[in-house]
């Protein structure tokens, strides 16, 4: 089954690809000639979702899933949440979104966070939801190389080190993204038999 998946996110990409172990074919927006930043004027991960789907579906006829992520921070209200990727500004740089985070929880004891996936999927015009989640704390400073985003200074319960430092196997059988990613390629694999 060949299905779209609206991102320009290279790490995304790889993640999903890696997760689905191949069971699907996952075309990218570069594959079907998509190159235009799809606006997210969402106010919650799921509108914002829906919205990136929606636009490949209206413009491309194709079935599609498009994901948001945020992370939220309990003593930030949630924060950065919707505007994970752009917390420090608009070019979206992970090393700032990192140390802007920090700062604002400088002296805050409750350092508790939560990673939140939603994937929207529009498949014969029908819209379905997959959501994921995954909590922890967030570190003090910043421990290791691996992953991308905010994974250096996210710690997953149960774990003594960050997603940055876990390798991306483990990481992949228990984040978030993973989590509703799973639950998606199982819908899609179990709707392999249906016609389409």
């Amino acid at each position: 089954m060949k299905i779209v998946f609206a991102t320009n996110n290279q790490h995304k990409l790889d993640e999903i690809k890696k997760i689905s172990q191949g069971k699907l074919e996952i075309l990218s927006l570069a594959d079907i000639n998509c190159h235009e930043e799809i606006p997210e004027t969402g106010i919650t991960l799921k509108e914002n979702a829906l919205i990136k789907a929606q636009f490949v579906k209206d413009k491309f006829g194709m079935d599609c899933f498009a994901d948001d992520t945020g992370l939220e921070v309990e003593a930030l209200n949630n924060a950065p949440g919707i505007y994970s990727s752009r917390y420090a500004g608009d070019d979206g740089d992970a090393e700032n979104n990192m140390t802007k985070l920090l700062h604002s929880l400088q002296n805050v004891e409750n350092r508790k966070a939560r990673f939140r996936t939603v994937i929207a999927l529009i498949l014969n015009n029908e819209i379905y939801y997959f959501e994921g989640e995954i909590t922890g704390e967030i570190t003090h400073s910043k421990h290791g190389e691996n992953g991308f985003g905010y994974d250096p200074i996210f710690k997953p319960h149960g774990y003594d080190k960050t997603f940055g430092e876990l390798s991306n196997d483990i990481k992949n059988s228990l984040s978030h993204r993973a989590i509703a990613t799973h639950k998606l390629v199982a819908f899609l694999l179990g709707r392999k038999e249906d016609p389409l």
